[in-house]
Formats: structure tokens, sequence, C-alpha cells
């Protein structure tokens, strides 16, 4: 494994570790896929939600070397934090001519309406992700600066985890140093610049690529997981509403969406996925954006070739990491460089991220080199272009072979500032699928690994590398933010509750119907068909069966509702936990959505699927979820059974137990308002009841909601109720989508 820092014994003990750990690569992306690992690509216009190739060989940093990037990347941090204070205040790297000033006005990411304001504590980036290569002599490469939202921490935090449990003392034995700590970083840079109040991970919606990151993030730093409708901004103050209308003041947004968009007031009008007056908030210091606004004239890719003259005119310092030799069109002498060699440079577009807009000149014909050198005369500030770094190919494992092949790979290093500058110790480093191909990024379908920085030989505790203690999570407002529930998720709790009951109770149903068809006749499951409002007239019937079970296009199928309760399971990752969400993503999994080719023996599998939604109900009911928010969840499952017990022709012994538990989770919101939702499917039981056949039933539930004089109206955010004409009384789209316009800036890793 040539990529091993180590010699000798050493070598041959690594190896043999990495090698175990390598055969065991299926269990660590079966482990990803149950924990909705994702993270989501568009082609042609239509968003994919994918998991996240991930490849098991580690990109191993040796400690030495890794203290020199540690080193040159606060260095760096630290100076295009100084540029940024300096850019948006004095200008004296302007007005000194270090800088022209055409550079920074023409900027795309240079927002006037910051002119003049200084964030919290003055930090204008907080997480800096620093995209570098090693080249084929050891150096490090940097190839961009991300100030604005880089994403892609979550995957390697996550995946450590696993990789733990799979080999609990390979990290030990190996002396890599621990990983765990970017939440607490994170949470402490919040924390540092919060002007008091809860902190929230604001996010444009269930769609955006890097979904899975807000969700993931706001769970670990104990923060809130908010949508733009969740914010209201008065009296220059953010507040965060809950599902009863009240105000929680936010002091800290960790925002994902790109500047544009952040304030339809300030920037973009036509923005639906903003908070109007939040940089009005912000101007009064009312609130910190993590990160800044206006960041983008930092990470401009023109401005990349002035950060070495930043570091020695801020810090009085030599750069200690490299640039990759860049020529600016927009000089003379650099137009002329590039046009003449443009065949062997990479031209990239200083608009552009995630892999757009770069082109290796290599790849182009005459006509695209004569276009392209049209287009770089004609805009000559939108382009830079660079060496070709012929940059080390790491292994990968083949999917398909399981042979180790080259592949072109990145590093992206994290660098958290808050009353300190912090690099986190590990990285995301991301490799290219194709072979050969030297564009890694996420979003153009490249996979990752973990990233090991070895720890010194010396060190005593792998804990003791960072000066400091770590902060615990587990605060007061930790624990007050993550039980704060919005209309929008009170929405989704009630429905979750009722989609994992309606498959629950569903497939235990069906399956003693199922067998006396297979004994006797298909006559045997007419009743069942009926009592749900089924097709009855089975001329194929396990073609039936298999329309039930598995067409994800009909609503009424079992698929359809597993994958309406994913969508609500997923949204509530920070309040219910990933291990409880895990459950519902390995209960979709065995569903399998609407694979095409199954024999009979798909249909017993799922029977592991009532059981695997019975370990959700029961880690959610044992966890340290909010009492509140665990009764919204199982109100809208019991409504779901009472329902289904019903329609089946339930008697008391089964109607009883499952109206005392109503009853009891009922009492638990007592004193607080209760959503709309669940007052209409309280309603609907009490209207229905009696033409069942269960008046005294009915009247209980009729008690129950007089209980309630404080009922909210419905919330009108995302996925409105409508009729479900055959398996429920009623059902929403499920899709907890947010109106979001593609975010490459803030979605690709």
């Amino acid at each position: 494994m040539s990529d091993i820092p180590t010699t000798g014994n050493a070598t041959e003990f690594v190896t043999e570790r990495i090698d175990k750990f390598i055969g065991r690569r299926g269990e660590i992306n079966r482990e990803l896929s149950r924990n909705g690992v994702r993270f989501g690509i568009y082609k042609n216009g239509e968003y994919h939600d994918r998991l996240f190739p991930f490849d098991p060989i580690p990109r191993i940093i040796p400690s030495d070397e890794f203290d020199e990037l540690e080193a040159g990347l606060k260095q760096r941090v630290t100076a295009l934090n100084a540029f940024l204070r300096d850019v948006y205040s004095d200008k004296a790297i302007v007005k000194d001519g270090v800088i022209p000033e055409e550079y920074v006005y023409t900027s795309a990411g240079y927002l006037p309406q910051v002119n003049g304001m200084t964030p919290p504590a003055g930090v204008f980036a907080h997480i800096a992700g620093e995209d570098l290569v090693q080249g084929q002599d050891g150096r490090w490469w940097v190839l961009e600066d991300n100030l604005r939202i880089p994403s892609g921490a979550s995957y390697p935090l996550f995946v450590r985890d696993i990789e733990r449990r799979i080999d609990p003392h390979l990290f030990r034995d190996v002396h890599v140093r621990d990983n765990r700590e970017y939440p607490q970083l994170l949470r402490a840079s919040m924390d540092f610049v919060s002007a008091k109040g809860i902190n929230v991970v604001l996010t444009p919606g269930r769609y955006n690529s890097a979904f899975f990151e807000h969700s993931y993030l706001a769970e670990k730093i104990g923060a809130v997981l908010a949508f733009p409708e969740d914010l209201e901004v008065q009296g220059n103050k953010v507040y965060f509403i809950d599902y009863a209308g009240r105000r929680h003041r936010v002091g800290a947004v960790y925002r994902r969406l790109s500047d544009e968009y952040l304030d339809p007031f300030a920037f973009n009008p036509d923005s639906v996925i903003g908070v109007p007056g939040l940089l009005g908030a912000y101007r009064a210091g009312n609130v910190a954006i993590i990160n800044a606004p206006g960041n983008g004239v930092a990470d401009d890719k023109a401005m990349y070739y002035f950060v070495p003259r930043m570091i020695e005119y801020y810090l009085h310092e030599k750069p200690i990491l490299h640039n990759a030799p860049t020529y600016m069109p927009m000089f003379e002498k650099d137009r002329a460089t590039v046009l003449d060699r443009l065949g062997e440079l990479v031209i990239k577009d200083v608009a552009e991220a995630g892999g757009y807009g770069v082109v290796f000149g290599s790849s182009l014909d005459a006509h695209g080199l004569e276009e392209m050198r049209e287009r770089i005369t004609a805009e000559p500030r939108r382009f830079i272009a660079q060496e070709v770094i012929q940059f080390r190919d790491l292994d990968v494992v083949d999917p398909d072979t399981g042979e180790h092949v080259p592949r072109k790979a990145d590093l992206r290093a994290f660098v958290v500032t808050g009353k300190d500058t912090s690099v986190w110790y590990s990285g995301l480093t991301r490799y290219s699928s194709v072979p050969g191909q030297m564009i890694v990024n996420s979003s153009q379908g490249g996979g990752f690994k973990d990233t090991w920085v070895l720890a010194p030989k010396d060190a005593e505790a792998l804990g003791t590398i960072r000066p400091g203690r770590p902060m615990a999570l587990a605060s007061d407002s930790a624990a007050h933010s993550s039980s704060l529930i919005t209309a929008s998720k009170a929405e989704s709790l009630y429905w979750l509750g009722r989609y994992t009951e309606r498959v629950f109770t569903t497939l235990n149903r069906f399956f003693p119907f199922y067998d006396r068809v297979m004994d006797t006749n298909v006559e045997a499951f007419r009743p069942f068909a009926e009592a749900l409002d089924l097709p009855t007239d089975f001329k194929d019937f396990d073609a039936f069966v298999h329309s039930f079970l598995y067409d994800a296009s009909d609503p009424n199928s079992v698929v359809s509702a597993m994958k309406r309760a994913f969508e609500d399971a997923i949204v509530l990752r920070p309040m219910l936990g990933s291990k409880a969400i895990s459950y519902i993503e390995m209960a979709l999994i065995v569903m399998g959505g609407d694979t095409p080719d199954r024999d009979e023996s798909d249909i017993y599998r799922q029977r592991d699927i009532t059981d695997i939604i019975l370990t959700f109900w029961g880690s959610v009911e044992n966890s340290g979820v909010a009492p509140l928010l665990k009764s919204f969840l199982f109100i809208g499952k019991y409504i779901e059974r009472l329902e289904l017990y019903t329609r089946l022709g339930g008697d008391d012994e089964e109607t009883r137990p499952a109206l005392d538990k109503l009853m009891a989770y009922c009492r638990l919101v007592s004193g607080n308002p209760l959503p709309r939702c669940y007052c209409d499917g309280l309603q609907w039981l009490v209207d229905h009841l009696p033409q069942r056949g269960y008046p005294a039933l009915a009247h209980d539930i009729e008690s129950i909601l007089q209980g309630f004089s404080n009922v909210l109206p419905e919330a009108t955010v995302n996925g409105s109720m409508m009729a479900m004409s055959q398996n429920a009384p009623e059902a929403r789209d499920g899709s907890n989508d947010r109106d979001g316009a593609e975010n490459r800036d803030g979605a690709e890793a």
C-alpha cells in the first residue's frame, strides 16, 4: 500500500490492519446506506439523491507533515480573515496598491450591502474549506479557498464512527488523531460570535444536495435545524418561531444557502428561501451569520492569485503553503502567456464552483481552443489559468473487481475560527470515479475517503495533542434547542407516526391473509382488500400483491407509505437522532423500493420491516427526546392504529389498548396547544367510527378533543392535506419539499 507513511515492520503492521478493514467495506457501505449518508447531484436540471460513494482505503498523513499543513492553513485563513475585515472597512490593501481595486469591485462575491460593517467578534470566515493536492514530490499545493459555505466535514466525521465500531482498537494501535472534535470546534465558534440566543442551522430545504450534512451537524452541535419559514425578523432581531407561535431569540445562524438567496430585502428579491430582514438584524449586530455575507470576494478564484501577497501584507510572513502557478488574463503579460499556452493550462471560470467551469486546455480541439481564446480576450476578468499540477494518485477499491486501482484525489481541510483558529485533525479526501480524471468534486460524481492524521509517536494520549479541553455539547441551551418544534416539524412528526404505523399494521395484517391464500384460494384475501378499499377483482393475484407492496407510483402501496415515512423522518434527524432515523432508512432498504424483479421469498423478507419499525418506536420512546416531541409522534401513530384497527374489524381487546395509549400521550401534551392536523385526525375518527360500529370509541376520542381548547390553525407550510382515496382518511404529499434553487456554493462538497 504505497501511501502508508511508515517503514519496516510498522508498514507490515499497518498494512495488515488496513487490509482487514478493507475486507469489511461492504459492512461500512451498508451502515452508511442505512443512515442516509447522501450527497445529491443535479443532472439535466433534475435532483438525484444518491449515497455518497465511500472508499475504505484511508488517506494517511504523517504527524510532522500535518503539523506543517496545520501551520500553513492557520496562516492562510488568518490572512484571509484580515483581508475581509480590511476590504469591507479601510481597504488599506487596495490603497497601498497590493491588490488592484478592479479585482475587488468587479468580483461577483463583493457585496456593497455589507460594506462598512464588521460581524460579531470580527470573524468573517468561521469555517474555511481549503482544497489541497499533493504533488508527486510530496509538496502540498492549495488549489482553492472556500470561505462561503464549504461542505463535507460530516462525511469523514460520520464514517469514522462506523470504522471505530468495526475495529475498536485500530485507531489507538495505528496512533491516529481523534477526529471527533469538529462539532465542538464548530459549536465553540458559534457560541463565541453569538449575539446571545439559540444556534440554528439554516437549510434551504430537503432537496439541497448537502441536506444530510445540514441535519447531521445540527444534531451534533445541539442546534435547531431551521427552514427559512421558521425564522422571522422583528425589531432587527431574529426569532425562531415554534409550532405554537412562541418566539425564541436567535444568536447565531449557520446558513447553508448562498448570499444571493439569503435575504430578499437585501439581495435577490425573487428569493423564496431567504429570511426577509436578516441582513438588517446582522447589520445591527443582533445576530451572527456563519459564514459572513460577502466572503465570496476572498474566495473568488481570481483573488486566489493574491493570497500570498495578503499573507506578507497582513502578517509580515512568508507563505508556508504553495499556490499553484497562476496567470491572470487581466494582466496583459499574463494574457499573452495564457493565449499562447492555452493547450497546456487549466482554465477556470472564477464565478463557478463544484468543478463547474473548469476546462483543461489539452482536452480541447482546435475549434475549442479558438473559442476559449475569444472568450478570454472578451472577458479577461472572468478567467484564471493555472499550470496543471500532476498530483498524486491514491489507491481505491474498484467496486466491481475488488482490485486496488489509482485515482486522482484531493483533500479538503477544515479550518474553524472563533476565539482561536484551529485546523481539524481530519479532512475530506475526495477522489475521482473516472481513471485519470482530475476533477474530483462530489457534485461531479466523485467519492470520498477517510483522512487519518497520525499522532506524534511520543504522545501519551491522543486527547492531549490539542491544548484545552473540548467543550461539552449537552448544555442546557443545546437541550432546549433540540426540543423546539416548528409547525412543519409537528406535522412531520404526526405523519411519521401515521406512516410507520400504516406500514406496520398493514404488513402485520397482510401476512395471515396471504398465508391463507397460499393454503386455500384467492378468495381468502378479499376481506383484507375490502377492508382497505383495495381492488378486489384479482385477475392476477401475484401482480396485485406485487403492486400493493412495491408499486411506488401507487400512493396506496406499502412502499409509498414507507417512502413518505422516510421523507418525514430525515427532516427530524436533529430532534430524534441519527440512530433512530437509521431504522427508518433500514426499513426502506429492506422494502427495496420499486425493484421490478421479485420472487415469493421477497414477500417474507418484508416481515423484518415490522421488527425494524418496532425498534424505531422503542429507540424514540427510550431516548432522551423531549416528552412533547415523543407525544406528537405517538399521537399520530395511535390515530392511525385506531383508524386501521376499526377498518379491519378489530375487537375491544385490540382497540382499547390503542385508545389508552392515545389518551396517555395526549395527556403529556396537556397545557400546550395542539396543532390542527392532530385535531383533524381525531375529529375524523369521531365522525366515522360510529358508522363502523364503534360509537363508544368515538365518544372517548371526542372527550380527548374537548380537553384541548387551544387548537392551532393548520400549518400553511409544505405539503397541504389532501384526501387519499384508498388506504386512509387523509394523507399528505409527504415530500417535505422546499422551493429552492440549485445552490452550487452551498451544496457541493
